[in-house]
C-alpha cells in the first residue's frame, strides 16, 4: 500500500532541522553580531531619516529631467545594494530628490546617498603609511633635497613641510608640474602644493576620511585609504567609473573551475572602457612598485589600490588579494557597480521622520491577523472536529517559521516589515488554511468512497497535492510580478505574500501530511470516531464494516456507528 512507502518520521525531522537552523542562526546573530529577535520595521512604521538633495552638474548646465531620473535610478540602486530595503527616493518639484530612509540607517549609507560619490581610476603615484611626516623626517628630507635650507631650532613642523615642499625655495608653493608629464603615471605631476598637502596629511584623522573631494579628473591628487591604513599620490583619471558596466563579487575560480576560498571582485567595462583600460594596464604592467597599482577612487577616498602585472583586455578584470574577504568584496562590488552619479549634490536639509503610521495602527493590524486567525480555527474545529486541531498546529508552525524567517533576513538582507507586508501575512492566513482544507476534503472523499483511513490518507494526499502545488504557483507567480514590477510598498506585500506560499508547501509537505499519517494510525483517528472528523457514519459513507479494518459495499442508510461495527468485528472474530 501507499503508506509502507511513506516516511512520516523523517519529514517530521527535516522541518524540525529547518527550524533549529533559523532559530539557532537567529541566536548565534545576537550573540556574535548585530542581528535581533525581532524583525525591522520599514518607513511607515518606525520613521527613519530625510534627506533633501539639490543636484547640479560639473559644469553648471541645466539639469535635465532625464539627469534627475537617472540619479533617482542610481540612488535607488545604491540603496538596496547596502541592505536597506523599504526606502522612499521620490522627485521633489523639479530639482530636488527626496531620499527617505527607515530606522537608523549606519553613517555608511547616508553617506552614499548624500554624496556625488564619482568613482575614478587613477595611477598610483607615490603611496605610504598613513600618518602626516613628522619634524624629524622633514629635516632629513630637507637635509637631502635643499642643503642650502637654515633649518631654524624652532620651527613648527608646518613650516618644516612648507619649505620641504617649496623645492625651489622662491616661497610659492607651485600647482604646476615642474616638468611636462609624460603619462598619467609620471611623477611629474608632483607638485610642489601636491607634495605639501602629502606631508601633511594625517589618514588616522577620522575627519580626513569623510570623503567628498571633488578634484578634477585631469589633475592629481592626494588621497587616503578609506580605512585610513594608507594614503597616496595619485595622477590624473584614467578611466571615469561611469565605463564600469557591471561588478559582482564571488569565490575565485581557477582555470579548471575549482572553486577556492580566496574572494574577488569582478567587473566589467563597456567597449570605450574596455580599450581604455587595456591601454592603462598595458603602461602600468612595466612600472615598478608602486607605481604598478591603480587607485579605485570613491568620492575622494581609494576603497582599492590593486597591482597590474600584465596587460588586461577583452573588457573583463578581476580583483583579488589576501586582504579582500566576502563583506569587503561586496562592498567593492557594490561601489564599483553604483559608484558614479551624473550629478555632484547639495545637502538642502537632512531630518529625523517620525513614524506615519506607528505603532498604533502596526498594533491594530496584528489585531485583525488575530481575530482573522482565531475565527479561521473556530471555523475548521466546527467543521472538522478533532482535524480542525490538526491545522491549528499546522497555522502556528508556519507562522512561526514565517516570523523566523523575516527575522534572519531583516538581518542578513536589511529586509524591513511594513504595513503592506503585515497585509500579506494577514491575507497568506487564508491562503495557508486553503491547503489544509483542499488536503481533508480529498480525505474525507476517500472515506466516503469506502477506503480504510490509512488508504484515504495517501490517496487523499495524491489528489490533494496537485491542487495545492498549482493554487500556490499562482499565488508565487502574482508575487513575482508585483515584486518585480511595483516599489516601496507594493513590493513589501509582494515579498511576504511570495515567502508565505513558499512556507506554505513547505508545512504541508513536511507537517500536516506526515502528521495525518501518523495520527490514522492511531484508534482515535484510524477507527473514525465520532468527533475526530473522519467518522463514516457523519460523513455519509454507504458501506458497511466488515472486520479487520475493512468496508464492504452496502445500501445507502445502512451505516453503521462505531459501536455496531465494534460488534460485527467481534461476532466475526467469535465465528471464526
Amino acid at each position: 500500500m501507499a503508506e509502507r512507502r511513506t516516511r512520516p518520521v523523517r519529514s517530521l525531522i527535516s522541518l524540525a532541522v529547518i527550524v533549529f537552523i533559523l532559530a539557532g542562526a537567529i541566536f548565534a546573530g545576537t550573540k556574535f553580531s548585530d542581528a535581533s529577535f525581532t524583525p525591522k520595521l520599514a518607513l511607515d512604521l518606525e520613521g527613519g531619516t530625510q534627506i533633501i538633495l539639490t543636484p547640479q552638474t560639473e559644469d553648471g548646465s541645466e539639469v535635465t529631467a532625464d539627469d534627475i531620473n537617472q540619479a533617482i535610478k542610481i540612488i535607488r540602486q545604491r540603496v538596496d545594494a547596502s541592505g536597506v530595503s523599504e526606502a522612499e527616493i521620490t522627485r521633489q518639484g523639479s530639482q530636488n530628490i527626496v531620499v527617505a530612509l527607515p530606522g537608523e540607517p549606519s553613517q555608511e549609507t547616508l553617506d552614499l546617498v548624500r554624496r556625488s560619490a564619482q568613482l575614478r581610476f587613477r595611477p598610483v603615484i607615490v603611496a605610504s603609511g598613513p600618518l602626516a611626516i613628522d619634524a624629524e623626517n622633514l629635516k632629513l628630507v630637507l637635509e637631502d633635497e635643499r642643503p642650502d635650507f637654515e633649518i631654524s631650532d624652532d620651527a613648527t613642523v608646518d613650516e618644516l613641510a612648507f619649505a620641504a615642499a617649496d623645492q625651489d625655495g622662491d616661497g610659492v608653493l607651485s600647482t604646476e608640474p615642474p616638468t611636462t608629464p609624460t603619462s598619467n603615471s609620471d611623477g611629474a605631476w608632483v607638485t610642489e602644493q601636491i607634495l605639501y598637502d602629502y606631508y601633511t596629511l594625517d589618514c588616522s584623522d577620522p575627519s580626513n576620511l569623510d570623503g567628498g573631494d571633488q578634484t578634477p579628473s585631469g589633475d592629481p591628487m592626494v588621497a587616503c585609504d578609506s580605512t585610513g591604513a594608507s594614503k597616496f599620490i595619485v595622477g590624473p583619471t584614467d578611466i571615469e567609473g561611469t565605463h564600469v558596466t557591471q561588478a559582482s563579487s564571488g569565490l575565485k575560480t581557477t582555470g579548471q573551475g575549482a572553486v577556492t576560498n580566496e574572494w574577488q571582485v569582478s567587473m566589467e567595462f563597456d567597449s570605450e572602457g574596455a580599450q581604455l583600460f587595456a591601454d592603462v594596464t598595458a603602461r602600468l604592467a612595466t612600472l615598478d612598485s608602486p607605481q604598478d597599482q591603480f587607485a579605485v577612487v570613491l568620492d575622494g577616498l581609494v576603497v582599492s589600490n590593486p597591482y597590474v602585472s600584465e596587460s588586461i583586455t577583452g573588457g573583463q578584470a578581476s580583483i583579488s588579494g589576501s586582504g579582500i574577504n566576502r563583506e569587503s568584496a561586496a562592498t567593492l562590488a557594490n561601489q564599483l557597480s553604483f559608484g558614479s552619479l551624473p550629478l555632484n549634490f547639495t545637502v538642502q536639509s537632512e531630518e529625523q521622520l517620525s513614524a506615519t503610521l506607528g505603532d498604533h495602527q502596526l498594533e491594530l493590524g496584528i489585531m485583525a491577523g488575530l481575530i482573522g486567525f482565531a475565527l479561521v480555527i473556530i471555523y475548521m474545529i466546527f467543521q472538522y472536529h478533532a482535524l480542525g486541531f490538526v491545522a491549528l498546529a499546522s497555522l502556528g508552525l508556519a507562522l512561526g517559521l514565517t516570523y523566523l524567517t523575516i527575522t534572519l533576513l531583516s538581518w542578513l538582507m536589511g529586509y524591513r516589515l511594513s504595513l503592506a507586508g503585515v497585509a500579506g501575512l494577514i491575507i497568506s492566513i487564508g491562503i495557508t488554511v486553503d491547503s489544509f482544507i483542499l488536503y481533508f476534503e480529498r480525505i474525507r472523499d476517500e472515506v466516503r468512497e469506502g477506503r480504510i483511513l490509512t488508504d484515504a490518507t495517501q490517496y487523499g494526499w495524491r489528489r490533494a497535492r496537485t491542487t495545492i502545488f498549482a493554487s500556490d504557483s499562482v499565488n508565487f507567480a502574482a508575487a513575482l510580478v508585483l515584486y518585480f514590477l511595483a516599489v516601496g510598498g507594493v513590493r513589501g506585500f509582494a515579498f511576504t505574500l511570495g515567502l508565505t506560499t513558499l512556507i506554505d508547501l513547505v508545512v504541508v509537505i513536511l507537517f500536516t501530511y506526515p502528521l495525518m499519517t501518523l495520527l490514522v494510525r492511531t484508534r482515535y483517528f484510524g477507527e473514525g470516531r465520532t468527533f475526530s472528523g473522519l467518522d463514516p457514519v457523519r460523513l455519509g459513507s454507504t458501506v458497511s464494516y466488515r472486520g479487520r479494518g475493512t468496508f464492504e459495499p452496502g445500501t445507502k442508510g445502512s451505516k453503521l456507528s462505531i459501536a455496531e461495527r465494534k460488534a460485527a468485528a467481534a461476532q466475526e472474530v467469535d465465528a471464526s
